[in-house]
């Protein structure tokens, strides 16, 4: 594997896992995280580094097997750009359903190149 996407898939992996760690300090609870400003703005800024990186892969190699990568750029870019859209719903249910799955799936992308 190319050692610049090795290298961002090790950033993915850093976001996941400073997002689970938000967990060991507040319950999984949507209104105690919908009420906490720093929790929801760091949630969303390693969203942003998650998406920013899979968008980094794509243009390194655009058929990296990483599923739903497009949706995930286009989550970054929606947070960034159209920050006065996002939902508080909606960044809960991509923390809580989708990163978890997204975990899986880069630890075994790293696995595999070693």
């Amino acid at each position: 594997m190319d050692e610049k996407i090795l290298k961002w898939l090790y950033d993915i992996k850093a976001a996941i896992e400073e997002i689970d760690s938000y967990f060991e300090d507040f319950p999984k609870d949507f209104y105690q995280y919908k009420s906490n400003t720093l929790f929801k703005r760091a949630a969303e800024r390693d969203l942003e580094i998650i998406g920013e990186a899979i968008n980094r892969i794509l243009k390194q190699n655009e058929n990296f097997p990483i599923e739903n990568a497009k949706r995930i750029v286009g989550l970054r870019n929606q947070i960034i750009h159209a920050y006065d859209n996002i939902s508080d719903e909606n960044i809960w249910a991509i923390l809580i359903k989708h990163v978890p799955n997204l975990k899986v799936e880069i630890n075994k992308l790293i696995e595999g190149s070693e």
